[in-house]
């Protein structure tokens, strides 16, 4: 199942307003080969999306970022490179809200803010997934993702509870968009299962349908591969390309599989102890010495 059908069930299911009608359908995204034919062919990012300038964090003593600025155009793939500790993960949180920056400001459409709010980044359509996976194990699938309807549900909670009269229907409406998010992900057949039993590639696939089912405009990825072999890899790459691709959903995606972040990214920032050392193109930092030499490596 290809987005666009998920984007005309949610036509019926009360979507926001800031979600985006899908690109032209009909491109079926493949597993990563071929970075530079990739990057030949792949759409050029619209105009900025989210700015982030001169963000600063601090806890106590230690600066986990460092004056850090870069921006994300509509509808590109935006990775976020670095070696461990380099602080990518604390970018992602000063953007969705979790950590508050000592210095800087993030803009989102326009809409300039020296802290966000994470209910308020939510609601302006900005949905994340986590490093350490952050469902819930003993619920199943279909509820688990449901979850990401929460700031959809527009009854009360009494009529939700009582499961009667419009809060009935909107709950009907629903589960029928989680239910093709459940089958654009290929997890039919567990849709039904606690997913504290489900294999750890099949619960990313979940913790991405639970971002997906807030229909975002921003789609952040906290390593949404790690731990994966390849095949399970290769499925990711093509369900990301795919969200990108034919729903037009911005991406910013942090990733340690060098080949898949210079595969699907349309341009790529590096951070190494907290401080941006490369942005550019996969070829441009590709071919960046300071880059080479922090993250990359060097030969002998």
């Amino acid at each position: 199942m290809k987005m666009n059908d998920i984007a005309n069930a949610g036509a019926s299911s009360a979507p926001s307003e800031g979600w985006p009608s899908p690109a032209s359908p009909g491109s079926s995204a493949s597993a990563p080969s071929g970075g530079s034919e990739r990057h030949e062919v792949r759409k050029r990012g619209g105009e900025v999306v989210l700015d982030v300038k001169n963000i600063s964090l601090a806890f106590g003593g230690v600066k986990a970022l460092t004056d850090i600025s870069f921006d994300v155009r509509e509808h590109e793939i935006r990775a976020i490179i670095g070696p461990n500790g380099a602080g990518k993960s604390s970018m992602l949180n000063c953007i969705n809200g979790v950590y508050q920056p000592q210095q800087g400001s993030i803009s989102f459409r326009g809409q300039t803010f020296r802290h966000m709010n994470s209910r308020q980044v939510a609601e302006m359509g900005i949905a994340r997934t986590f490093q350490n996976l952050a469902l819930f194990k003993g619920m199943s699938v279909l509820d688990n993702i449901m979850t990401g309807r929460n700031l959809k549900i527009r009854s009360n909670i009494l009529l939700q509870a009582l499961r009667i009269g419009p809060a009935e229907r909107e709950e009907i409406r629903h589960r029928e968009f989680v239910e093709r998010i459940i089958d654009f992900l290929e997890i039919q057949a567990w849709r039904k299962t606690p997913v504290g039993q489900l294999p750890y590639g099949l619960q990313k696939r979940v913790d991405l349908g639970r971002a997906l089912a807030m229909e975002p405009q921003v789609l952040l990825l906290d390593e949404p591969m790690a731990g994966m072999n390849v095949e399970e890899k290769q499925d990711m790459c093509r369900f990301i390309l795919d969200v990108n691709d034919e729903f037009g959903t911005t991406v910013v995606l942090i990733e340690h599989d060098m080949g898949v972040v210079m595969d699907i990214s349309d341009r790529v920032v590096v951070l190494d102890y907290g401080r941006k050392i490369g942005d550019g193109t996969p070829a441009d930092v590709r071919n960046n010495e300071d880059v080479i030499r922090a993250y990359l490596g060097t030969s002998h």
